[in-house]
């Protein structure tokens, strides 16, 4: 058996070897003397290595000690424990050491772990803290316990706020890592195990690095059940003891991670962060992967690392499997299955909220390991780095701040420390660093050769050349032996080729002079096909896409003889690239003998490409006038063909010919000559190419040097051009091979601009900003892609003009770009991409059939802060940060998709360039609701009931709450018949009017069949006919609502009526005949009771006007009155009362905070009766509906489901939810266990309400990580709106198994109910978000056990982190006596949430106004005179209500969780809620009144015309004492017709039933006189007295305004609204925006009073 031990801290206890469970057996034994051994491990460990461990260990005991009655005998006691995250806890702790206790474990006892790093983690700080500290022993299991967690004597176990946050440094006695372990550990596992060995490779030990870079297929393949024995000298080993090497140097000169310990948490800041957010459903090592990735980023935007280097640590995690950035579908899928179990979404801010959260941290500062290159940081600890550069990494989108390049430096890092404190660098094993890293000074964009001008200088390289890159890598590739490829492009580009080449056995790859240089050892054409099921992924990559094709034909077929079992090559690509044209190149290589086929859309990728060995050769013909990329493509792979070959190039036109003969100059260069063929005649030269039969060569140097990319050159040459500033760029001059290189000349020259040019240099200075002349036409078809940043100058080419002459296209201003028809195929359509997003900016173009023009415009005239979109494109994004440079604010979306051509550009443009730039998380696209029902458009409501039951008057309300007509029948039968119905049947008896009758009813369905409230007779029942008829108008969507009033009130209403016609008959008789008929016919009822239960009142006109207002307009679909479905969270009131009446005078205050209430109709008693009848739930509801206007979810709750219905009544059960249907109840809770009939019954007649379907496990029985609780949410998702599934918590730990398994269904669409009852599942209740059941301490008892308060809830959600406390403002001045504090800090504590509102009291917009709007914690604020105008240019949008009002008032911070939302503010204008509800306090459903009148022409009579106009006023009369002002309103709102008065009291049209006063109390009179003159006289016709109107006096200063006063002399049948009425409502709207839930109004109210009153 072979072990290599390794010294730690001074003693060699980590052992290292395979099959070491003997070993580790005796080292014990030997060496560890102890009275108890205890070995822990988890129940994914225990099944797999317990027992063998447990037999091996006894036959080494019984060898140590074969007397088993020596007292020195040691126990060997093992303890198995859940597996997760979720054990490594304080409680998972506490069960271990109770366990040691139980079993009178001593202080002489050692601790085995055996397992990962939760098992090593938890065990770990159990050794440290029992009996103040055992000795421990780790054996990882996992290979991330192996090189990482198990080393180092870093132990802790979770909180809620974070991971690691409870521990202890504890030393383990040994460290015994057998890699023997690994044989069952998953692939997964063992690459997130070899993220940590990526990770101590980067920041130590280069060679291990090309260790890892070299053997990626071995290193995850080399393990399974049956392999062999690894020797110490597998790279997997060598790699595990360079890992646990370096980790061991480092912890013994830092054991209590002082300094050079916290090198090891390379990637572990920003991934921890990430961790935090989507555990446990992505591992660790894929968190550390990303954060590695984010990091490196981190370090080259401070100017530290290369992009060499950053490009192979890319490269190398992504090799094994590894995400290595956030869009990674791991995490993304993660992060939806965390967000819809209630978690946070990753956002910047959620991420460095995390990161705030970190040991490491100092101060502001974030700790971050830089590396300065593979093998070695910046310096010997961990870097401070400011957010705002790590927001940068993180953020999808950058914004280009405008600028003279150069201007700008960015600040430098703090400095590095470069030797350890008291280091002697030879007391480190294994690689040491330099005793001194220098930092890297790139940061600062130093100008070099400035001249003695004050014009700006920059000077630079660009990246390697795509283009030249490409080919290099497939000749060299190609070629038979070592070529060593210098200024090599790393972008995603060229390793999508590298990668593609290496699964085709065409070269290895590796890399020397620190990533400078990429050593290729070709294979000489004999390639391979990749295994079976592998297909070459080429993203976006075009170039790899058109040259792999070629070379996927010439690799070698398999050596099977089965013509079935032929294995072929497939490429694919991103969506894009599936969209990209490849035909012309297949149809030339099947014409050649290749067989190609397309797996999807013809002429585009994926193709499967059968392997050929050779292609025949001979002549080829192919269509090069959409892409050069096809004939070099063939050109390349031409040599390998079985004969010379001669390509014929046809079509209209051969594209882009430079570039194929920049392939002709590079195959030349790799000893390959191609000659192109001439004109006998005229010596032309034509399409036709020779190229011979060969073999590619090494060039006799050994290496081939790539020219800088002169398309991306095009960039900072163009800002110089548009600045007015200098640029020189080395290594592209005019003998370059790549067509770009003639920008400077050909167009940018003729701009203006200043260019000199050498064979390999190229140096351009701007003319004076604003001074770039137009270019007119250019062909640039020898430089397409560079036709992209020509687009971007041309914007601003106006020399100096106005940019006049667009629509001619002959001005100072057109340059017109032709010769670019192929860019509409490249990633995206390039041309129409370009034209619509200089839209953006203001910019005119017009497409042409090969190009287009665009009109230039002076730069004062272009709009700032577009936000651009790139296509994912990496010219769009780069072109447009030229642009962006003069235009200030710009945002360059998809920020990523540079990295296909100069990955760090972002990075040099701040760096080198001066230009400064910022992160940005762009908003979340919002998903738009379907168009809501019109009044128009939906079935016409028919009521039906009694005479005496008040149709018509409910009727009336109905009209007016949902803007329809009214039709009263009987009205119209008079109408139609010309005699009032009372004569009909007197002259023509009952049995002719029911004839009538029915008549006019089929008319009417036909006529008034939408769009109408109907009023109908009381007898409209009594035929067959009718009854029929509205049978079959409610089944087909119509609503027939039956009103109902009590049969007392009916007959003593009808015994004293004389208008209609005497029935002949008792009205008792009448009533009993026609009620089982109008329950036939209706599908709805509504209760018009005028009592309550318990005899009390019916609460008043206002309480039925809200119950009529809500209920029509449910159950018309206009205003369904459900719970939001983007309510952050909701709870319903669970109600338990026997009796609802004792409920009813303090509901206000029961349903404070929630969204909803529940009628425990189970738990109804009704006196002598067993169960409640429908008749008594019905009075029941009705009495709930006069005291709330929320929604109600209807319960019959069974036995058996934890309730009190009977389980063998379901019939009855059947009845009562059929009841809630007709009623209009919003929720029905269903339960999965009733019969399947009367649940199918149910879910097809619910009409607009909504089934909650349930089930309810009472015993604890059924685990939520069982079949059982699948089965059910499976049928509960199947018949139910909402799922509502509740179990039973034993432990605390079951919610999390809750949790877990809501983040499992997060698929579904539908909303989630799940639930833990007791109080150990409390914790079920915080987490849960969609209608959780809650209690109130007026409630007589909680409807189940664990049922808690909202504001209980809330104060658990701050706690755990999942609400933080808010700071809110008032704005303006003065503001000392406001009541807003008042207002909200009462709704805060009545709702149980931490915030805090105060007053920031000024008269302008200063520093610390904008530091308060910054501020992390900022909730909102209240913004007053006189800053309604002047916060407006601090806000990032507005409300259409702010808009038009022109005013704000409120502000909200609006923040997403997702990565490409940020949070912005949005200013509002909460004063028109404020006037709208408090109209509909008084009147509820007033809406669309024919005239109203507003009072004054300010601000606040703006919201009053916006007010009225949201109420659908058809005219508004506007009266000001200066006509002017009046005037001015009604131009700021042309759509709202207003009318501008000059006298008050004359009306053009009808008289107001809304009157608004916007004018000051003192400035109102009703009296006349003298020193009355300069007040607004309020005549006493100013009120309608025969009409009901409303009228609302802004001014809440004296209680009783002059219009008040008015209003209550002459006008006694107004609602007359007070202006503090109007406060508390803008208020309470300003509260629920802020908080998303319902302001407790009646406590506020209460309160507000108070201090109006005082």
């Amino acid at each position: 058996m072979s072990v290599r031990k390794i010294p730690i801290l001074g003693k060699e206890s980590i052992h290292v070897g395979f099959n070491l469970v003997q070993h580790i057996a005796d080292t014990l034994l030997d060496t560890l003397p102890s009275s108890t051994y205890v070995l822990i491990t988890d129940t994914n460990i225990a099944p797999l290595y317990l027992q063998p461990i447990a037999a091996t260990f006894a036959q080494a005991t019984d060898a140590h000690f074969p007397d088993k009655s020596d007292p020195a005998r040691p126990r060997f006691l093992t303890y198995t424990i859940p597996p997760g995250e979720t054990t490594k806890t304080r409680e998972g702790k506490a069960e271990i050491e109770d366990f040691l206790l139980r079993h009178r474990c001593t202080r002489d006892t050692v601790i085995i772990a055996l397992g990962g790093g939760v098992i090593g983690d938890l065990v770990g700080f159990v050794a440290a803290t029992f009996m103040r500290g055992v000795r421990v022993v780790q054996v990882p299991t996992s290979l991330l316990a192996m090189v990482d967690s198990a080393i180092g004597g870093k132990t802790a176990v979770d909180a809620p706020l974070g991971k690691n946050l409870i521990g202890a440094f504890w030393q383990p006695s040994y460290i015994f890592v057998d890699a023997a372990f690994l044989r069952t550990l998953p692939l997964r596992e063992l690459a997130n195990g070899l993220a940590e060995v990526i990770k101590t490779a980067a920041i130590w030990d280069e060679a291990a690095f090309a260790l890892l870079e070299a053997n990626s297929s071995t290193l995850l393949t080399c393990l399974s059940p049956s392999s062999p024995a690894l020797h110490l000298g597998h790279p997997l080993l060598t790699l595990i003891i360079s890992s646990i090497n370096t980790k061991a140097t480092i912890v013994s000169r830092d054991p209590r991670e002082a300094h050079l310990r916290g090198l090891v948490n390379f990637g572990h800041s920003i991934g921890h962060a990430i961790e935090a957010l989507v555990t446990p459903y992505v591992l660790h090592g894929e968190c550390i992967s990303v954060g590695m990735v984010l990091e490196a980023e981190l370090a080259r935007a401070a100017g530290v690392l290369g992009q060499v280097s950053l490009g192979r640590l890319r490269r190398c995690i992504e090799s094994y499997g590894l995400p290595s950035t956030l869009s990674d579908k791991r995490i993304l899928e993660a992060e939806k299955r965390i967000v819809a179990a209630g978690g946070q979404a990753i956002s910047v801010d959620t991420l460095l909220d995390r990161m705030s959260v970190d040991k490491k941290n100092a101060g502001k500062l974030k700790r971050v390991v830089l590396l300065e290159r593979i093998g070695k940081t910046r310096e010997l600890r961990a870097t401070g780095v400011a957010d705002e550069d790590i927001r940068k990494v993180l953020c999808p989108a950058m914004r280009v701040v405008a600028g003279t390049p150069s201007t700008y430096v960015k600040p430098p890092l703090p400095p590095p420390m470069l030797e350890l404190p008291d280091a002697d660098p030879t007391q480190l094993s294994g690689p040491v660093p330099n005793a001194h890293i220098p930092q890297a000074s790139s940061a600062t964009p130093v100008p070099i050769g400035k001249p003695a001008t004050d014009v700006p200088h920059i000077t630079l390289s660009t990246p390697g050349s795509k283009s030249l890159s490409n080919r290099a890598l497939v000749l060299a590739a190609l070629c038979k032996g070592t070529c060593r490829l210098k200024n090599l492009l790393h972008s995603d580009d060229t390793q999508v080729m590298m990668a593609a080449l290496e699964q085709l056995k065409a070269a290895t790859f590796t890399w020397t002079d620190n990533g400078e240089t990429l050593v290729v050892t070709g294979s000489g054409g004999a390639l391979s096909v990749p295994p079976p099921g592998t297909q070459l992924y080429l993203g976006n990559a075009g170039t790899a896409a058109r040259f792999l094709t070629t070379v996927c034909t010439i690799v070698s077929p398999s050596n099977t003889t089965d013509a079935s079992q032929a294995q072929m090559t497939e490429i694919t690509g991103n969506a894009r690239m599936k969209q990209r044209p490849i035909a012309p190149l297949v149809t030339a290589l099947r014409d050649a003998g290749a067989t190609i086929g397309y797996l999807e859309s013809e002429g585009c990728l994926p193709l499967s490409i059968k392997p050929l060995g050779r292609l025949p050769g001979g002549t080829l013909m192919l269509d090069a006038s959409l892409s050069s990329q096809y004939v070099s493509s063939i050109l390349l792979c031409a040599p390998y063909a079985a004969e010379p070959t001669t390509l014929t190039l046809t079509g209209p036109a051969v594209i882009s010919q430079l570039y194929i003969d920049m392939t002709i100059e590079l195959m030349r260069a790799f000893g390959i000559e191609v000659t192109r063929e001439r004109d006998a005649v005229s010596g032309d030269l034509l399409n036709v190419y020779h190229i011979p039969k060969g073999t590619y060569r090494v060039p006799e140097s050994g290496e081939f040097v790539i020219e800088s990319d002169a398309s991306s050159a095009t960039y900072p040459l163009a800002i110089a051009a548009i600045t007015g500033t200098r640029c020189t760029l080395a290594n592209i001059g005019s003998s370059s091979l790549q067509g770009d290189a003639r920008f400077a000349k050909e167009v940018l020259e003729p701009m203006g601009c200043e260019v000199v040019q050498t064979e390999t240099e190229t140096t351009v200075t701007g003319p004076p900003k604003g001074k770039l002349r137009a270019r007119g036409e250019v062909d640039m078809e020898p430089m397409t892609d560079a036709f992209l940043t020509a687009c971007a100058v041309a914007a601003v080419a106006t020399d100096g003009g106005v940019g006049e002459g667009a629509e001619s296209g002959e001005g100072k201003n057109v340059t017109r770009i032709r010769g670019i028809a192929n860019q509409r195929v490249k990633e995206c359509n390039r041309i129409q991409a370009m034209m619509d997003q200089l839209a953006k900016f203001g910019i005119s173009t017009r497409e042409l059939p090969d190009g287009l023009e665009v009109y230039g415009r002076p730069l004062s005239q272009l709009t700032r802060g577009a936000s651009i979109h790139c296509y994912d494109d990496h010219r769009v994004a780069m072109a447009f940060s030229v642009l962006a440079t003069v235009v200030d604010g710009t945002i360059l979306e998809e920020k990523r998709c540079v990295e296909k051509t100069w990955p760090n550009w972002w990075d040099d443009l701040e760096n080198r360039l001066g230009v400064k730039v910022e992160g940005v998380e762009l908003p979340k696209p919002v998903k738009t609701n379907p168009a809501p029902k019109t009044p128009e458009t939906i079935p016409s409501i028919l009521l039906i009931g009694m005479r005496g039951s008040g149709k018509t008057y409910i009727g009336e309300l109905a009209a007016r709450a949902l803007s329809l007509p009214l039709l009263d029948f009987d009205v119209e039968f008079s109408r139609e018949c010309k005699q009032p119905l009372r004569d009909f049947v007197l002259k023509q008896g009952w049995a002719e009017f029911r004839k009538a009758e029915i008549a006019l009813l089929l008319k009417l369905m036909k006529t008034h069949g939408r769009g109408w409230v109907v009023s109908l007779g009381g007898g409209i029942v009594e035929t067959p006919e009718a009854r029929e008829a509205l049978k079959k108008y409610a089944k087909a969507g119509g609503c027939v609502v039956w009103v109902q009033r009590e049969s007392e009130e009916i007959e003593r209403y009808l015994e004293s009526e004389t208008e209609r016609p005497a029935y002949g008959e008792p009205v008792r008789a009448v009533l009993e005949r026609r009620t089982p008929w109008f329950e036939e016919c209706a599908n709805y009822i509504f209760g018009n009771h005028t009592a309550l239960p318990g005899g009390a009142s019916a609460m008043g006109s206002g309480a039925l006007e809200a119950e009529v207002t809500r209920f029509f307009g449910h159950v018309s679909g206009l205003r369904p009155n459900l719970v939001p479905s983007n309510a952050n969270r909701s709870y319903f009131l669970s109600l338990t009362y026997p009796d609802v009446t004792p409920a009813l005078p303090k509901i206000s205050e029961l349903t404070t905070g929630v969204d909803a209430v529940e009628l425990r109709v189970d738990l109804l008693r009704e006196s002598g009766s067993q169960l409640p009848s429908p008749t008594y739930v019905s009075s029941q509801l009705f009495a709930l509906r006069r005291v709330t206007t929320l929604p109600i979810v209807f319960t019959v709750r069974t036995v058996s489901q934890g309730g009190a219905f009977p389980d063998d009544a379901p019939a009855e059960a059947g009845k009562l939810l059929n009841l809630a249907l007709r009623l209009g109840v919003e929720y029905i809770d269903v339960e999965t266990t009733l019969p399947p009939s009367l649940v199918q019954e149910i879910t097809t007649s619910k009409g607009p309400s909504l089934v909650i379907a349930s089930f309810h496990d009472w015993t604890g029985s059924v685990t939520w990580d069982g079949v059982t609780m699948k089965a059910q949410y499976e049928a509960a998702a199947q018949i139910g709106d909402v799922v509502k599934l509740i179990g039973r918590a034993n432990s605390v730990s079951d919610n999390f198994k809750l949790q877990e398994f809501v983040a499992r269904v997060a698929e579904a669409s539908k909303p989630i109910i799940a639930i833990n009852m007791g109080t150990a599942g409390q914790l079920s209740r915080v987490l849960n978000k969609t209608l959780t059941p809650v209690t109130h301490p007026l409630l007589p008892t909680a409807a189940a056990p664990g049922q808690m308060s909202v504001s209980d809830i809330h104060r658990a959600l701050h706690l755990i982190g999942l609400l933080p406390a808010r700071r809110f403002f008032l704005f303006g001045s003065p503001i000392s006596r406001s009541p807003s504090p008042t207002l909200h800090s009462t709704g805060f504590a009545a709702l149980g949430l931490p915030h805090t509102y105060g007053l920031l009291e000024g008269e302008s917009i200063t520093d610390e106004t904008r530091a308060v709007l910054a501020s992390p914690d900022f909730g909102g604020a209240s913004v007053t005179i006189p800053l309604k105008l002047d916060v407006i240019p601090v806000l990032d949008c507005l409300t259409a209500a702010a808009t038009a009002i022109g005013a704000v008032n409120t502000i909200i911070p609006c923040q997403s969780s997702s990565p490409e939302k940020p949070r912005l503010l949005l200013g509002d204008n909460t004063d028109y809620i404020g006037i709208i509800n408090a109209i509909h306090a008084v009147s509820p459903g007033l809406r669309a009144p024919d005239s109203a009148l507003v009072l004054g022409a300010g601000g606040t009579a703006r919201a009053a015309v916006y007010a009225l106009h949201t109420l659908g006023a058809k005219r508004v009369y506007l009266y000001n004492r200066t006509h002017a002002k009046a005037t001015a309103i009604t131009e700021a709102f042309p759509s709202v017709p207003i009318l501008v008065l000059d006298k008050l009291g004359s009306w053009p049209a009808s008289a107001p039933s809304v009157v608004i006063s916007t004018v000051p109390a003192d400035a109102t009179t009703i009296k006349t006189g003298p020193g009355l003159e300069g007040k607004v006289y309020l005549p006493s016709n100013l009120l309608d007295s025969s009409i009901k109107g409303v009228v609302v006096d802004m001014a809440y200063k004296p209680a009783e305004t002059p219009l008040l006063a008015l209003a209550k002399h002459v006008a006694p049948t107004w609602a007359r609204v007070p202006g503090v009425e109007v406060l508390l409502e803008q208020g309470d709207a300003q509260f629920e925006h802020w908080t998303g839930r319902r302001c407790p109004r009646e406590i506020v109210r209460e309160k507000v009073l108070q201090w109006y009153n005082a």
